[in-house]
Parts: structure tokens; C-alpha cells; sequence
């Protein structure tokens, strides 16, 4: 780990969380970019004359979530992993979490690190950001991946379940809405609350080691941290509502691509997308429960790079 980027940055180059120790992956440089007033950190490598695929993780983690798959990537394509605002090495604003506004600051920050075309790999709220970028800046893409995400509006139920059998899988939803009492409750417990995340949710509870765990419960308790992964949950009724608005002037055209997990979330993600989206395509991966890059990294490159080809290949 270091606590510098290992490259100069294309337009801004101070790290906004330097308390927070900044993995490294070999092969892989740490950039920050200016998103419309704020900085975005990404990690960039990979073949730079490929195609680039641009990767968006979830709560409760960062881009390090992608790092058993980016390696694979890396091979073939030009691979680009962003922080979301408040993720991890990006900064926190105040507000502005919908995920509208959230997908014009990743735009303005892949025009800033001079993308012009690419493929959209998104997870959990990754995907929320990611579909919604695929409605507002369509032409920029070549295709979208969404992997197990309850999106709003669109793949998440209206209702969150009461079955004890299901409501495991959505109750932090209707949590995370509550105003200050999850701040109360979880302002220094976050590993606490990261920790049973990332157990409850994968198949093997042993995924993630320890070391992990305190990777993403840091980048949580980070200053603003808490406040902005709540954001996005509160802010998530303006996102179906902009969403809505959005598939009310056409549905989406670029190819999607719908991943679950075989133990995840959502059973069927193309199924959930195909109302919105006239080419849409599903994957499972087998032995997987909502973290899917962490829990089958080589199923995952496997699957992205095979969509990928076949819609070149169109």
C-alpha cells in the first residue's frame, strides 16, 4: 500500500481521503479527476489501445472490489476502476447522491481521462449508477453489465419483504432511509455492520478475510463515509423517479447484459431489465451470492469478456 497515487492524475491530483491507506495493484495506476467540482479517484490498466471497460462497485465497498478481476480484463481491454463519489478515495459532497447525478460526474470524469467509447460494468449500487448512466448517455456506450442489484425503480420489489427467509437480502433498504438513527447506531461499529454484510451475503462466509473487512469498514468510517453510502438509500426515491422520466422518452437500445448470482439477491437480473431494455441478455454464475466479483472472479471475467465479444462481433 502507499499513501500516494503512483502516477500523475489527468486533471487533479490530491487524494481527498489520504487517511485512508491506498491499496495497490500491480499493473494498475491510482489517477483523481475533476467530476464537476469534485474529485473522483480511479485506477486505470490494462491494454491502452483495447477497449476499455469501466468498472463501479457498491455498497459497502470500493473499487479494491474488483481487484481479482481486473487482472483478467487487463489482458485484452483497457480496464478502468472508479471510486463513486463518496467511495473509498473519492470525495464526499454534501449531497447530490441520486444516481443521476451521480453517472454525469463518472461521465464528466471518463471524458476527463479521454474515453470516448466504452463498456459499463456495474455491482449493487455500481449498478444503480450504471443503468442510469446508460439512460442518460447512451451513445457513449458499447454495452452495460449489471451485476445482482436491486436497482430502484426497476429490478427493486416496491415492497420490502417480511419473510425472514427473504428480508435478509433487502432490509437495510428501509434502514438506511431512516433519518440520523443508522448514523446513531453505527458511527464506530461500522466493521460491525460491513463485517456482517460481507459474510451474511456471499455463499461462503470465509470470502472475505479479515484484512479485507477492515479495508472496507475504514473506508465507511472514513470522514463522510457513513453519511454518503446512506445517501445513495436516501436518495434512491429520486433516482426511480428520474429513471422513470427517463424511460418515458424510450427504453434502453445498447445491449445489457444481467448477471446474478446463483445464491444472490435478484434470481434473474435479465428478466428484472427486459421491461426496460430492448436487447437484454442473462448470466448465472454458479457458487456465487451477491458479491460476485470477489466470490467467482474468473466466472466474472469469463462471462463480461464473452458478452463483450459477441456484441462485437454483431
Amino acid at each position: 500500500m502507499t499513501d500516494d497515487a503512483t502516477a500523475p492524475s489527468s486533471s487533479c491530483d490530491q487524494n481527498p481521503v489520504p487517511g485512508l491507506p491506498l491499496h495497490d495493484l500491480a499493473g494498475f495506476t491510482h489517477r483523481w479527476v475533476d467530476a464537476e467540482g469534485i474529485r473522483l479517484h480511479a485506477v486505470e490498466g490494462g491494454r491502452p489501445a483495447g477497449p476499455t471497460v469501466v468498472l463501479l462497485a457498491g455498497f459497502p465497498q470500493t473499487w479494491w472490489a474488483w481487484r481479482k478481476v481486473m487482472p483478467g480484463l487487463a489482458a485484452r481491454f483497457r480496464v478502468i476502476a472508479i471510486d463513486l463519489p463518496g467511495q473509498g478515495h473519492s470525495e464526499r459532497p454534501r449531497g447530490g447522491y441520486d444516481t443521476h447525478t451521480v453517472a454525469s460526474r463518472v461521465q464528466t470524469a471518463l471524458t476527463a481521462l479521454d474515453v470516448p467509447k466504452y463498456w459499463l460494468v456495474g455491482h449493487d449500487v455500481g449498478a444503480w449508477v450504471a443503468f442510469s448512466l446508460a439512460l442518460k448517455y447512451e451513445e457513449r456506450l458499447h454495452g452495460v453489465a449489471l451485476l445482482d442489484a436491486g436497482i430502484p425503480g426497476i429490478t427493486l420489489p416496491d415492497s420490502i419483504p417480511t419473510d425472514p427467509d427473504r428480508a435478509w437480502k433487502t432490509w437495510h433498504f428501509a434502514f438506511h432511509l431512516v433519518p440520523e438513527l443508522p448514523e446513531t447506531l453505527l458511527t464506530g461499529r461500522e466493521r460491525d455492520y460491513v463485517d456482517w454484510f460481507l459474510k451474511v451475503k456471499t455463499l461462503s462466509p470465509d470470502t472475505f478475510d479479515g484484512a479485507e473487512i477492515d479495508h472496507y469498514a475504514a473506508a465507511v468510517a472514513a470522514e463522510g463515509g457513513l453519511s454518503a453510502s446512506l445517501a445513495y438509500y436516501r436518495d434512491a426515491a429520486e433516482s426511480a423517479r428520474r429513471n422513470h422520466d427517463a424511460l418515458e422518452r424510450g427504453h434502453l437500445t445498447v445491449p445489457v447484459l444481467g448477471v446474478s448470482g446463483s445464491h444472490g439477491s435478484i434470481p434473474d437480473m435479465a428478466a428484472s431489465i427486459g421491461p426496460w431494455a430492448a436487447n437484454a441478455t442473462g448470466a448465472v454464475i454458479p457458487q456465487a451470492g451477491h458479491f460476485i466479483p470477489d466470490e467467482q472472479p474468473e466466472a466474472t471475467v469469463k462471462v463480461l469478456t464473452a458478452f463483450i465479444d459477441h456484441e462485437r462481433a454483431e
